[in-house]
């Protein structure tokens, strides 16, 4: 896998993001194990609500090709969410099997307590962080309070 590769698109994903001072901005990438792009999304891309990882694996949903693949994401999935607590990121991503997540950056406790590293490792996912991109994440999120 080419993982710099597809943490730099996913970084440029989330200065797609709306802004919003209640919301991070990220992108999230899924990349088939051939390390073809199955899916993008970023945060409040199809509805003022949805996230970025929630995004793109709506756009998968059903592709047999999600128990190979990776999901890139510029920020921790979260594990805790107001909007929708029955769909948080982590849980999406333990349901559609999706074996491998490398991210850029943990979520700051700005909003909430975010375990999703921990959950996702738990569960058998291989977890690989980039801290090399972790100031670039931060970066687009720059309007946030506590970022």
């Amino acid at each position: 896998m080419d993982d710099q590769r597809w943490m730099s698109h996913a970084i440029t994903l989330a200065h797609r993001s709306p802004r919003s001072a209640t919301a991070f901005a990220v992108g999230a990438v899924l990349v088939d194990e051939t390390g073809a792009e199955m899916a993008a999304g970023w945060s409040r891309d199809t509805d003022p609500l949805v996230h970025a990882e929630e995004s793109a694996l709506l756009k998968a949903a059903g592709d047999p090709r999600l128990a190979a693949a990776t999901l890139y994401s510029t920020l921790e999935p979260c594990s805790k969410r107001a909007h929708r607590p029955d769909a948080t990121c982590t849980a999406l991503i333990l349901a559609a099997r999706i074996p491998r997540v490398v991210l850029a950056w943990r979520e700051p406790d700005v909003f909430v307590t975010c375990e999703g590293v921990a959950l996702l490792i738990a569960a058998g996912v291989e977890v690989v962080e980039l801290a090399e991109f972790a100031a670039a994440a931060r970066a687009v999120n720059g309007h946030l309070p506590g970022v």
